[in-house]
């Protein structure tokens, strides 16, 4: 894949905290543009999932093109790696100026930094990997790495079962620790000299204050629906699309566990804890990237004009 040549323009990449206004900004720059949107969220993947994730509605695809949304299916795992060779074939076969969105950190590190070439994990052990995550939330995979696996360990977000699974995963699955496997990383897809990268570092009061009122948006938009179909068709915690921020809470609604209200503010609060662990990943990971700031009062299209003039200068 050639990263440096792109006769429609260099790539733009758009990452931000959830509800932090990706979608409209991206939709302006392809509007204005003549390009295309290629998702980097690892939840808007998922089939299911159209008014949960706030996957971009039937209007906005009709404004620009949209690619890798809702193409995985619900109890399919979709690695880090998968998604990457789904981005080469888009860049490899489009004629359009590509802007890739989306607030899925590790995405966006794989793509300008490379990904190692791990080999995929057994079944067996991704199924031992997720009851241990359901037993013990990563305490036994801590454990499990100190003794291990220290080097990865020391480079893993500790809060995070989800990154410690998957360091225990490659431990358990290959012999050898992921940190030693990521010094043999390839190429990156889309080096950061070949493209524009912006990162939306937005006010927290006004993300906490939209998360809330979309969370309600999705409420009475058919997110109840969704979690019905899922749970009718047979509710699985341990799965990466499960992971959907207000799943869990609004599942629970439907089991009589919770009021409506309850669970509503419940995955308010786990949306602004998420959209938190977010931003502090784009204040350590991508200092380099020009940070943009947006509330109500900010002119998108402008906004837009503004990013497509730097892209096309630099």
């Amino acid at each position: 894949m050639n990263t440096t040549t792109y006769p429609k323009g260099k790539p733009i990449l758009i990452c931000g905290p959830t509800a932090s206004g990706k979608s409209s900004l991206g939709i302006e720059i392809a509007r204005k543009s003549g390009g295309c949107i290629v998702n980097a969220d690892a939840l808007q993947v998922y089939d299911t999932w159209r008014v949960l994730t706030a996957r971009p509605s039937e209007t906005d695809e009709k404004a620009a093109p949209h690619h890798l949304y809702g193409h995985v299916p619900l109890r399919q795992t979709y690695s880090v790696g998968a998604w990457l060779r789904d981005v080469v074939k888009v860049l490899e076969s489009t004629d359009r100026r590509v802007i890739i969105l989306g607030g899925t950190g590790l995405y966006f590190s794989a793509l300008t930094s490379g990904l190692a070439e791990i080999p995929e994990t057994p079944t067996h052990v991704r199924n031992e990997g997720n009851e241990i995550r359901s037993a013990s939330q990563g305490a036994e995979f801590i454990e499990y790495l100190a003794t291990h696996d220290p080097a990865t360990l020391a480079n893993t977000d500790t809060d995070n079962p989800m990154r410690l699974q998957r360091a225990w995963e490659v431990m358990q699955s290959t012999g050898r620790g992921l940190a030693s496997w990521q010094q043999d990383t390839p190429a990156a897809i889309v080096s950061l000299p070949s493209a524009s990268a912006v990162v939306l570092n937005s006010n927290t009061d006004w993300l906490n204050a939209r998360i809330a009122r979309r969370f309600d948006t999705m409420v009475a938009g058919g997110a109840l629906d969704e979690c019905r179909a899922v749970l009718h068709a047979g509710w699985e915690p341990s799965l990466p699309s499960s992971r959907a921020l207000g799943a869990r809470e609004l599942i629970a609604y439907l089991r009589n566990e919770c009021s409506l209200d309850d669970a509503k503010e419940s995955a308010t609060i786990a949306t602004r804890q998420f959209a938190k662990r977010q931003r502090s990943w784009f204040r350590n990971k991508m200092r380099d990237w020009q940070q943009v700031s947006l509330d109500d009062q900010t002119n998108i299209s402008a906004l837009a004009d503004r990013i497509l003039r730097h892209n096309d200068l630099s």
